[in-house]
């Protein structure tokens, strides 16, 4: 469910990320979106979150209310259109990765095994430039999002700026194929460490927004963040296999 409030208070960008990282915390709350011009929070809830449970969170200075004006919208959504916009973009991924194979088994005689190697090299090329791409749209909002649940983040905030572009090298070095074995090794470390935050939160319940698509859509944390690690994991791993 969706609730519109409207918030008084906020003079600058950085009362938004305030308001928006304090309303966060708050239980059955998934994601928030805040406008200091318009004077308005859009929050997206599990379950009914009392007005006084919000205004606890919020410093004293901020004044959280539900005006008569501003339409209360409700709206139980499907996990599709929940998840829609990270599906569309692992079936673009796949659909693109399997015409480079099939053109590549046109052209050159290859063996089954290296179709595949070479399959899953540009499925994680593309997988990395992608996410990368929405991470770097808004930065500042990816990395507030993922200290909030990553391991090494939380302890070294300089992570989640590094991050993104960690992901963009990635995607680069496959598609290349610049140094295979060093390119997998990396993904294998950072995506394992990676799925510890995720796991963690998960297994906790803890209903905190994604950053796998960056501060761009609010998608909350769930087992498809998990797949998503866990699928990196496992290419990677089976390509280290093969290489060594």
């Amino acid at each position: 469910m969706k609730h519109t409030y409207k918030i008084t208070g906020m003079t600058c960008a950085s009362c938004e990320e305030k308001v928006r990282d304090a309303l966060l915390q708050v239980k059955n709350v998934t994601s928030v979106t805040v406008s200091k011009d318009r004077e308005l929070a859009i929050i997206t809830m599990d379950k009914h979150v009392a007005l006084n449970d919000l205004k606890e969170a919020l410093d004293a200075k901020y004044n959280i209310e539900t005006p008569a004006e501003v339409e209360i919208n409700e709206e139980v959504k499907s996990w599709f259109e929940i998840y829609k916009p990270i599906l569309l973009i692992f079936f673009y991924i796949v659909i693109v990765t399997t015409i480079m194979a099939l053109q590549s088994m046109k052209t050159n005689q290859m063996e089954p095994t290296e179709i595949v190697m070479k399959w899953m090299n540009h499925f994680m090329g593309g997988f990395f430039l992608a996410f990368s791409f929405f991470k770097l749209l808004d930065l500042n909002g990816f990395a507030e999002s993922y200290k909030m649940y990553d391991i090494v983040a939380k302890r070294l905030p300089f992570w989640a700026y590094l991050y993104p572009f960690i992901e963009l090298s990635l995607g680069l070095s496959f598609l290349s194929n610049l140094f295979p074995l060093l390119t997998n090794s990396i993904t294998f470390i950072v995506m394992t460490i990676s799925i510890i935050g995720v796991l963690q939160a998960v297994l906790n319940k803890k209903k905190i927004q994604c950053a796998c698509l960056g501060a761009v859509f609010n998608l909350p944390m769930s087992t498809i963040t998990i797949i998503e690690d866990a699928l990196m994991i496992l290419m990677s791993g089976i390509m280290i296999f093969v290489l060594i």
